[in-house]
This record gives C-alpha cells, structure tokens and sequence, in this order.
C-alpha cells in the first residue's frame, strides 16, 4: 500500500488509482474459454515489478499472480504465513526467516530464500529506481545502497544473508515490532531468476509464484491471466482465469455489465449508485474498505506554504460541508473523515476517530475568517485538480468547490481543474507541477496505522506527492516504529496525526467504502479489506 530519510514510496500502496480505466462493450461477457472471467480494469501506471508498482491497478495483477511470506486475510486482512514457515526475533530487530518447502515459480524454478533476498536487494538499490524502495528502508545496508544523496556505496544491504535454501536472517537498522506484518506487501515478493537474465522479456510477461500466470498483455486493451494448475498454494483459483479489460470510463464498464458483456465491475460508477441496487440485487457490494480520501496540498509551491497559509488549509477544510456530499452524491458509500486512516483499522490497529478534531467538521464561519486571517486563498483563488477519464469526479469535486464558495461568498473561488487521464495526472504529480490542490487518497497495503501516516506525510516518502516536512512529525512516526509495545506505538502515530490535524498537508475527505457489481454468470464475489475483488475464489455458474 507502504517510509523514512529518503522514502521512494505505496501498497499499495499506493496512492489510490479508484478510476477503472476504459474500453468499450459488444464484447461478450466470456472469453473463448467459458470458464473466464472477464473484469474492468486499468492499464498499471509502471511496469509490474513488485518493487515498482504502487497504484491499484497493478496492485491487482500482482495480487494474482505473486505469493510472498505473508498474504494479508481476504476477509480480515490479517497478516498470515504463506511462503513463510516462522519470522521469529528475541529483540524486534533481528530476523530469522524460514520457508516452507514446495514452493516454485510458474516456470519451475523453486523459490528459495535467494529469491527473497535477491528481489529485496534489488528493490531498494538507488540504480533500479524503484517506487517501493523505502519498503527496505529499516533493513540494515539500505542508506548505503539508497542514500539520501549521491550515487549508492553499495549494491547490496547488509542486514539480508542467506543462510540456506530454506532460511535467512534480516538485521533491521532499529526496532520494528510490527515489522513481519508488513511482508504481505507487493515490495516484498521473490522474483525468479528470468526477471535479471532476461528483464525485457519478463516485463513483457511477468513470470511470478501465484494462482494464476499472465497469458499475454496488450496495452490499453487488456491482460489475460490463466489459472496455474501446478500452484501449490491452499488458495487456489476457482475459476479458469480472469480476463482484465482496460476501461477509460467506468459508466461504460457498468453499462457492459448489465448488457452481459462483462462479469465484474469493482467501481460503480457515483451517477449510478441511485439506482445499482434495483439494477443489480444481491449482486451488488458495499463494504467498508481501507481507503480514505483526500485532498492534497502542493506544499512545494511556495503560494501554499508561506506564513499564515496553515490557517488557510484548515479553514479551506472547515468550507466542506463532508455530510451533505457523502449523503446526496455518494448515497452513503462513504463517510465523512475524522483522521487521516481509515476505520477498518479498527481500535486494535490504530484508528481513532475524531483525531482531525474541529479542522474536518463543518464551521463556514470560522472557515472565512480563519482564510482572512492567513492572508487569504493565493491570488484570491483555488483550483482542484482531478483526472478526467472516470466520468466520476467532477460531480464530487464541484460539489466540494460550491461549498467553498458559499463559504467565501465568491463562485469564483474555487473551481475544478480536469486533466484528461489518470496517467497524465499521476504524472503531473510526480514531475511537482501542480500549483493548486488535487484529489488523491490511500488504499491501505497493510493495515496498520502507519501505513496511512508514513509513507503520506514522512519527509520525502515517495507517496508524500505534496511533499510535507515536519521534523516532529518524523520523530514521532520513528519513536512509533521502534515501540516494542503494541498501544504505544498506536500512541505515538495517533500523537503525529495530530500534527496533521494543525498543519493541513492534506484534507481528509472521506472514507470509502469498496463497491462492485456482477453479472449472474458467476458468483462467491467478494471484495477484500482493500477493496479489491477476491479474484481467485470467483466461481463461474
């Protein structure tokens, strides 16, 4: 989903990529294979190398065809053993890994501890760029192969040896209680050998340890993906494969859905949640997810970050009016935040509610003066950047700006600021280029609470796209991660939230509930706790 000194970071995490993305219908709902499922879907913003992807639409194809340590509980998320046989320490920085026997790649090659320690190893090495690389940020060695600044002193961390086929050690570089929950993470996955001797050819087709194996992949169109037979995981697929359709609209996906022309559609489209339910019956899902929404500040962009501009993100927070938009466009698929995390965390896991306190509740009053009184909007005006390939954010990001202008008394205030599709907008994103706010959220990869703080908010973390700095902030999420008491961790982030709540980087909007729809061809649909489709226990009727 999933930061420190120098953070490339997110389970994916991912900044969240909720827009399906694009194709059309008349397609048929099967394959020529009657034991398919066909599925919306996007095109992945990065090629599908564990350590690189960190939106949902990879996320998704990766969840299909890898098996690490840890597979997170479809139905709990709770971090359970996979490849792993024990992780077990005496002192919450130094690991003893061993893996169970049996278990290879769909090409034949065995997984053994050299493909998690090579893969890791790779993952965090400056010279491979890799998005996730933070991930390995508390494995002792990483500041010399990733540091701060300059080239890397080496190529390999320190902390990983392989012991045997079967074991290795991990020494972190401080202690992280929570650290072997983690692993279920994307970042973490082995890799078979093919992926350095032949890196083009398995970009093309990646080879993984999963239920399935990528048959082939057009870009734009779709990626086919087949059930391995010979996968000797519990969790093997219940159907023949899944058939992943790129969309650019998901009205359009919805609209194939109920001609017949597709099973699956994990985002329902915000125009048609008045009426999925007597569209689709039964066949429709609502579950709360690990996902939040939020609006990001450039505070790069010296306008948003002068003195004073504090009290100008929390009275722009205090304009929107959160209720009024989750009940009237969002028919109650979300709910207003209070936090920066998200409530599926539960107690246990972090999640308190009221942390932002009065900055996320409705106050119009104290929201225009509060702006006054920080010297007002830059230039006497705000734009909210979103991308406009879904056909599902306008509708929320105007309701939003109206809000802000009824508070300010100007409907020229605030507006919207399309762009046109999700991968010109991540990159826009990435390059620093925006000069006002921009939709964004997290899908948790994990959950824990510090996987919605850190890889967000922690100085240059590669998921803090507004890029934030606040040395407390930092102190806090470091004392947090080396708690060796569960509460106390739990103590100190939730003390670093409310370090969020003063200075507003983001604005938290709403938590999201996972939506999707099928067609009466298949059935035992699920979404997990990250609101993606539980692929491989569909079954075709």
């Amino acid at each position: 989903m999933r930061a420190a000194t120098h953070a490339k970071w997110a389970v994916c995490a991912v900044s969240v990529a909720l827009a399906a993305t694009a194709c059309g219908g008349g397609v048929g709902s099967g394959s020529d294979d009657p034991g398919v499922v066909s599925a919306s879907w996007g095109d992945p913003q990065n090629p599908l190398e564990p350590a690189n992807t960190n939106e949902v639409q990879g996320g998704k194809v990766l969840e299909m065809i890898f098996r690490g340590l840890k597979r997170y509980n479809p139905k709990t998320g709770a971090a359970q053993n996979v490849i792993a046989d024990r992780i077990v320490t005496t002192d919450s920085q130094h690991y003893t890994v061993t893996l169970k026997p049996g278990w290879t790649f769909s090409n034949g090659e065995k997984v053994t501890a050299k493909s998690f320690v090579d893969a890791w190893n790779y993952g965090a090495l400056l010279d491979n760029s890799q998005r996730n690389a933070s991930f390995f940020q508390y494995i002792d060695g990483y500041d010399r192969v990733h540091p701060e600044d300059g080239t890397a002193k080496a190529k390999t961390m320190s902390g990983l040896k392989v012991v045997s086929p079967t074991e290795f050690t991990v020494k972190l570089n401080q202690k992280f209680s929570s650290w072997p929950d983690t692993l279920g993470y994307s970042a973490f996955m082995p890799l078979p050998r093919a992926f350095y001797t032949n890196h083009a050819a398995w970009v093309k087709k990646p080879i993984g340890n999963g239920p399935y194996a990528v048959e082939s992949y057009t870009k734009g169109s779709a990626m086919k993906l087949r059930k391995w037979a010979k996968y000797p995981g519990a969790d093997k697929a219940r159907n023949d494969g899944i058939d992943l359709r790129v969309y650019t609209d998901n009205n359009s996906a919805y609209t194939d859905l109920q001609a017949g022309n597709l099973d699956l559609v994990d985002d329902i489209p915000a125009t048609q949640l008045k009426n999925v339910r007597q569209d689709l019956g039964d066949r429709y899902l609502n579950l709360p997810a690990g996902v939040i929404q939020t609006l990001t500040v450039p505070i790069y962009d010296k306008a948003w970050n002068k003195p004073g501009m504090d009290k100008v993100r929390r009275g722009v927070s205090m304009a929107i009016d959160r209720a009024s938009i989750t009940r009237e466009i969002f028919r109650d698929t979300r709910t207003p935040a209070t936090d920066w995390t998200s409530p599926v965390l539960k107690t246990d896991g972090g999640y308190k509610a009221g942390l932002c306190g009065t900055a996320c509740e409705f106050h119009p009053k104290e929201a225009k003066a509060l702006i006054k009184e920080g010297g007002g909007l830059p230039g006497g005006k705000m734009t909210i950047a979103y991308n406009a390939d879904t056909g599902s954010h306008k509708d929320w990001i105007d309701a939003i700006c109206n809000s802000i202008n009824n508070t300010l008394g100007n409907d020229k205030a605030c507006v919207g600021a399309p762009v046109g599709t999700f991968a010109d907008f991540r990159n826009r994103i990435s390059a620093r280029k925006m000069t006002g706010l921009f939709r964004a959220g997290w899908q948790m990869d994990y959950p824990l609470i510090q996987n919605f703080l850190q890889p967000m908010y922690y100085t240059d973390a590669s998921s803090n796209d507004g890029q934030f700095s606040s040395p407390e902030f930092d102190k806090l999420v470091n004392e947090a991660n080396a708690a060796t008491d569960v509460p106390a961790a739990i103590g100190k982030f939730q003390d670093a939230e409310k370090i969020l709540a003063d200075q507003m980087p983001a604005v938290p909007l709403w938590y999201q509930n996972g939506s999707g729809g099928y067609s009466e061809r298949i059935g035992h649909v699920s979404l997990n706790p990250f609101s993606v489709p539980v692929y491989n226990e569909i079954k075709v009727n």
